[in-house]
């Protein structure tokens, strides 16, 4: 069977169906090749619970130990959980997880020590071509044996409890009212993480779902379908919940329900943790903390940060793109639209639980319910990502150029597909890099002035 690495490998992380795409084989040659192209002499491995993940991880921890690494095997894990790892021992790390994708997909998200991102222009392209080099024209593997060298060792090592540890340092909860949270985490690694995450917290814990399966019995682990969050909305509504939250399968995105059942959206939740994150900069003596934001979050980010003496910047989608310009802001805090925040003290990775933890600080912080304290970070109308399937996307884009660009007081930029702005609005259409889609992000002032926006940008698009 040929196999083309190019559908395998996808930006930041290796991602595809098992067995069809990928098996232990391949595995086993990433990790030798993880460890010729990042180097180091160990290697920290987890993985979730898909039914794939123990044999694949297993494969890749020989291909790295027989390249002279010695590997530390934490077994299951979130992938934040994966970057505490990487972050506390200091180790390139390597998580297997198929995130929120189907259960027949597995991937890989790897890390240089220190959580560092590896994407395609940090590693990842190297690691591909080199492994592409050990494929014959069958596509089978023929991993060439190492130079003469002491093979590593495999060694596990208990980290959850010190990932909970850590995340409580960061934020405290010891002196909030008692609250009651029910917790979805889609039969994910949020099953895992939460019970000893949230141990000794003035918590009454509703929980859904918390058996490991990476069948997905209930629902798919992606609450950013509005069709994953019905149940927990369902559950908050009938017990009487403060809140609700919604962990991905691999648990490093959380998406926030209030008291009555409706989504919190990310970009509140961004604000939310950014003004907490700024105040504790500031405490701390930091003037002008910077607080990193993708160019599709919502307007009330940057304001809400410059309001409160921050300095917001603007980045393109991808958290390889946020993880470069908080290092080199040296920002104490990042948000995007999907509900993925990152954190300076978590050596800038992303970490779902991690912002969990200043909402229920907020919320417990004070008497009113959720939707209160999360109204003054709700400024503008939002359509949510459309995505439109077009044969010719920088045509269709090129169309909405046209109809826009001539407009009074209307901006445009292309940092990340085409962006424009109006007085009080913007849009932004990106191509998708591997369908044939374009995403539309739209935000007004106001309910209507959002959907005219939509509508007349969909139209040109669809048209």
């Amino acid at each position: 069977m040929v196999r083309d690495l190019k559908q395998l490998v996808k930006a930041y992380d290796v991602r595809g169906v098992v067995p069809d795409q990928w098996d232990e084989s391949l595995a086993y040659a990433f990790g030798a090749a993880f460890v010729e192209v990042v180097g180091g002499s160990a290697v920290v491995v987890g993985h979730d619970m898909r039914p794939s993940s123990p044999s694949l991880s297993r494969a890749f921890a020989e291909g790295a130990a027989s390249r002279g690494a010695d590997v530390v095997e934490i077994g299951l894990c979130s992938t934040d959980q994966l970057y505490y790892a990487s972050g506390s021992l200091d180790l390139p790390g390597a998580m297997f997880t198929a995130s929120h994708n189907p259960a027949q997909y597995n991937g890989i998200k790897l890390c240089r020590a220190g959580a560092a991102p590896v994407g395609q222009d940090t590693g990842l392209s190297d690691i591909r071509e080199l492994v592409e080099s050990w494929l014959d024209e069958d596509g089978k593997v023929h991993v060439p044996a190492a130079a003469p060298a002491a093979v590593g060792t495999l060694s596990a090592k208990e980290t959850l409890g010190g990932y909970a540890d850590h995340l409580r340092k960061l934020v405290d909860l010891t002196a909030i009212r008692p609250l009651k949270v029910a917790v979805d985490a889609g039969n994910g690694m949020g099953g895992h993480t939460v019970p000893t995450v949230f141990d000794g917290l003035p918590l009454d814990v509703v929980p859904m779902y918390f058996e490991l399966d990476g069948t997905f019995p209930n629902h798919e682990a992606n609450p950013l379908d509005p069709a994953n969050l019905v149940d927990l909305q369902a559950k908050v509504r009938e017990v009487g919940a403060d809140l609700g939250l919604a962990f991905d399968g691999d648990a490093d995105r959380c998406f926030v329900i209030d008291e009555n059942g409706d989504p919190v959206s990310p970009s509140a939740i961004t604000a939310l943790v950014a003004e907490r994150e700024i105040a504790r900069a500031q405490a701390a003596g930091e003037a002008n903390p910077t607080i990193i934001h993708n160019l599709i979050t919502s307007w009330t980010v940057p304001e809400v940060v410059r309001d409160l003496g921050g300095v917001p910047v603007r980045t393109r989608v991808g958290h390889s793109f946020i993880k470069q310009e908080m290092a080199n802001t040296d920002a104490v805090f990042g948000g995007e639209h999907s509900a993925h925040y990152y954190f300076r003290d978590f050596w800038r990775a992303d970490t779902g639980m991690l912002a969990a933890l200043h909402v229920l600080a907020a919320l417990g912080g004070q008497d009113g319910p959720l939707s209160a304290l999360t109204a003054k970070y709700e400024r503008y109308a939002a359509s949510g990502e459309i995505n439109s399937t077009v044969a010719d996307q920088a045509a269709a884009t090129e169309k909405v150029r046209a109809a826009y660009a001539g407009l009074e007081g209307v901006t445009t930029d292309e940092l990340d597909g085409l962006t424009v702005a109006g007085p009080d609005w913007w849009f932004n259409l990106r191509a998708s890099n591997t369908e044939p889609l374009l995403r539309l992000n739209a935000e007004a002032k106001d309910p209507a002035k959002m959907a005219e926006l939509r509508d007349g940008v969909l139209a040109i698009v669809r048209g």
